[in-house]
C-alpha cells in the first residue's frame, strides 16, 4: 500500500541529496580543472569544432549544461563571441550534459555510502587543496549514487500501485499526443526544478523501479532536453542582441531536434533497444530493471551527438534564423557590465575569467581616456573640444564598470566554493578595477586642469608645454607597457617597471624644479603656476595607479612612490 506522504518525502530526501551531489561534483571538478577552463574559452575561435568540442569540455568539468550555456550567453553579451561560435559551444554542451546519464547508468548505488565514507573526511580535514577536491568528487558521486538509490526506493510502490499504472497508460509515448504529453511534462518539470540532471536522475529511477517503461522514460527526456533551454533565456533577459540570439538558438536547436525525434519516435526508440546489450524490460530477482538506464543514456547522447553532427554544417543557417526571430530595435542601448547571470548560478572560475575579460574592456577605456587627455592637452590641435567630451564620458563609464565588478566579484565570493588562489586573484581583480577607476578619474581631472587655463585664457611657457607633454607621453607609454599583461603579451618585469617609475619620479622633481625656478623668474603667474602643479600632479598619480594596477595583476604587493 502507497503511503503518499512518506513517498513524498523520501523522494524529495533523495533528490536533495542528488542534487547536492551534483553541485558537489561541479564544484570539485571546476577546483581540480585549475585554469583549464579559462584556456578553453580563450581557445573558442571561429572553427566549430573547435567551439563545439570547448563546449563539451566545459560541461564535462562543470557538469551542467545551464551552467556552460549561462556562461556563453555572457561572453555572446560582452561580445567576446560571435553567434556561430556561441551556437558551436552550446551544441557541444548538449554532449556534454549527456556525460550525467552514463553516470547514472552505472550500478554502483550500493556503493553510495562506501564512496562517501571514503571521501569525507579527507575533503573535510586535508589542508591540500587538491586532495580535498578529490576527495569531494568520491562524496559527490556516493552522494548522487545513494540519492538515485533512495528516490528508486521510493518510487517502487508506484508499479504496483493501479491508479499510476492507467496514467502511466495514457502518456504510454505509443502516440503522438501521448508523446507530446510526456515532452511537455519532461519540459516543464525541469523548468520548475531548473536542472536537466536532476529531471534525468527522476526519470532513470522511475523506470528503473519498473514505475515507467522505455518509451515514456525517452519521451521524458526529450522534454527535458528542451526545458533546460530555459535558464539561458533567463539569463538573456536585458542582455545584449547576440545574448538573446544566442539563447534563442539553443533552444530553436533543441525544439527541431525533438519534433524530428517525435516524427520517428517508434523506429528511434526501436534502434536505442537494438543498439544497446540487455534487454530493457529486463526485470531482476529484486524486481528492478538493470538495463534500462543504459537505454536511457543512449537515447539522450545519441540524439545530441547525432543532431549536432546534422546541424554543424548549417550553424550560419540557424545564426540566419535566429537573426530573423531576435531583430535588432532601433536605439537599444548596452548597458554598461556586459556579463549577465546572478555569480551564484555560475562556477568561480568561470566568473574569475569573465571579470578579467571585463577588467581587459575597462583597460581598453581607460587608455583612450589617458589617449584622449594628451589630445585636449595640444591647444592648436583643431576640434579639441571633442576630446574633453571623450574623456569625461569614458570615466562615467569606468565609474559604473568599477562598481559592477566589486560587487560581481564580492557576491560570488560569498557564494563559496572558491579556492585561496581563485580567491586571492579575484580580490586581485577588484583592485586592479580599482585602480584603472582612479587613473580615469585622474585623466578626467587633468582636463578640467586645461579647461581652467581655457576658461580664464592662461597659458604656459614654450618650456612649461614641453616638460608638461612629455611627462604625459612617458607616463603613458608606462601605462601601455603594464596593460599588454591583459593580452598576454610579453611585459616588463616588475623590477623594470619600479625601475620606470623611480624614473618618472625623477622627472617629475626636475619638472617641478623647472617650474619654481620660472615662478621666481616671474615668467609663470600665480593661477597658471597652481594649475601647471596640479597637473603635474594628476599625471605623477596615473603613474603611481599604473604601478598600483601592475602589482594587481601579478599579485606582488609593494609600494610605489
Amino acid at each position: 500500500m502507497i503511503e503518499p506522504f512518506k513517498m513524498g518525502y523520501t523522494a524529495v530526501g533523495g533528490l536533495g541529496i542528488f542534487i547536492l551531489g551534483m553541485k558537489y561534483l561541479s564544484d570539485s571538478l571546476q577546483m581540480l580543472s585549475g585554469g583549464l577552463i579559462r584556456k578553453a574559452i580563450a581557445s573558442v575561435t571561429t572553427n566549430r569544432f573547435l567551439a563545439v568540442l570547448v563546449g563539451l569540455l566545459v560541461t564535462t568539468f562543470v557538469q551542467s549544461s545551464s551552467i556552460t550555456t549561462v556562461m556563453v550567453v555572457g561572453l555572446a553579451n560582452a561580445g567576446l563571441i560571435q553567434l556561430t561560435q556561441a551556437i558551436g559551444v552550446i551544441l557541444g554542451a548538449n554532449i556534454g550534459t549527456t556525460i550525467t546519464g552514463w553516470i547514472l547508468a552505472v550500478k554502483v548505488g550500493k556503493y553510495g555510502l562506501l564512496l562517501i565514507a571514503l571521501g569525507v573526511f579527507p575533503m573535510l580535514f586535508s589542508k591540500n587543496d587538491r586532495v580535498s577536491a578529490s576527495s569531494k568528487v568520491l562524496v559527490a558521486l556516493g552522494l548522487i549514487f545513494f540519492g538515485l538509490e533512495i528516490m528508486s526506493g521510493a518510487f517502487k510502490p508506484l508499479r504496483s500501485d493501479e491508479s499510476f499504472m492507467n496514467l502511466m497508460l495514457t502518456l504510454d509515448a505509443q502516440s503522438v499526443l501521448s508523446i507530446l504529453g510526456c515532452v511537455a511534462i519532461g519540459c516543464l518539470m525541469t523548468m520548475i526544478i531548473q536542472s536537466s540532471s536532476a529531471m534525468l536522475g527522476i526519470t532513470i529511477a522511475l523506470a528503473a523501479t519498473g514505475a515507467i517503461p522505455l518509451y515514456t522514460a525517452i519521451a521524458l527526456v526529450m522534454g527535458e532536453n528542451i526545458g533546460t533551454t530555459i535558464t539561458a533565456q533567463f539569463a538573456a533577459l536585458g542582455g545584449t542582441i547576440s545574448a538573446r540570439r544566442a539563447a534563442m538558438a539553443h533552444s530553436v536547436f533543441n525544439v527541431l531536434g525533438v519534433v524530428i525525434i517525435v516524427l520517428i519516435f517508434a523506429p528511434y526508440v526501436r534502434m536505442i533497444e537494438e543498439f544497446v546489450p540487455g534487454i530493457a524490460n529486463f526485470v531482476d530477482g529484486d524486481g528492478n530493471r538493470p538495463y534500462i538506464a543504459a537505454h536511457i543514456a543512449m537515447a539522450h547522447t545519441f540524439f545530441n551527438v547525432t543532431a549536432t553532427l546534422v546541424m554543424l554544417p548549417f550553424l550560419h543557417k540557424l545564426a540566419a534564423l535566429v537573426t530573423r526571430m531576435v531583430p535588432e530595435k532601433e536605439g537599444a542601448e548596452r548597458g554598461s557590465f556586459k556579463y549577465i547571470g546572478t555569480p551564484g548560478t555560475m562556477p568561480v572560475a568561470m566568473g574569475i575569467s569573465m571579470v578579467f575579460e571585463e577588467l581587459k574592456r575597462m583597460q581598453g577605456r581607460v587608455h583612450k581616456a589617458l589617449r584622449h587627455a594628451g589630445s585636449f592637452l595640444q591647444r592648436d590641435l583643431k576640434g579639441r573640444e571633442r576630446f574633453f567630451r571623450k574623456v569625461t564620458t569614458l570615466e562615467d563609464e569606468t565609474d559604473v564598470m568599477q562598481h559592477e565588478i566589486t560587487t560581481f566579484i564580492v557576491t560570488l565570493m560569498q557564494a563559496g566554493n572558491a579556492s585561496k588562489e581563485q580567491s586571492d586573484r579575484a580580490y586581485a581583480y577588484v583592485r586592479a578595477a580599482d585602480e584603472l577607476e582612479s587613473i580615469a578619474d585622474y585623466a578626467a581631472s587633468l582636463c578640467s586642469y586645461m579647461k581652467r587655463l581655457d576658461k580664464y585664457e592662461l597659458d604656459f611657457t614654450a618650456e612649461g608645454w614641453k616638460d608638461l607633454l612629455n611627462y604625459h607621453h612617458e607616463v603613458f607609454a608606462l601605462f601601455t607597457q603594464v596593460c599588454k599583461a591583459f593580452n598576454n603579451e610579453d611585459t616588463s618585469s616588475t623590477r623594470k617597471i619600479y625601475d620606470e617609475a623611480n624614473r618618472l619620479n625623477d622627472l617629475a622633481d626636475s619638472i617641478r624644479s623647472g617650474h619654481l625656478d620660472r615662478m621666481k623668474q616671474g615668467t609663470c603667474g600665480a593661477l597658471p603656476a597652481l594649475t601647471f602643479s596640479d597637473m603635474a600632479v594628476a599625471l605623477r598619480r596615473i603613474k603611481n595607479h599604473t604601478v598600483n594596477l601592475h602589482e594587481a595583476l601579478y599579485s606582488e604587493p609593494t609600494q610605489s612612490g
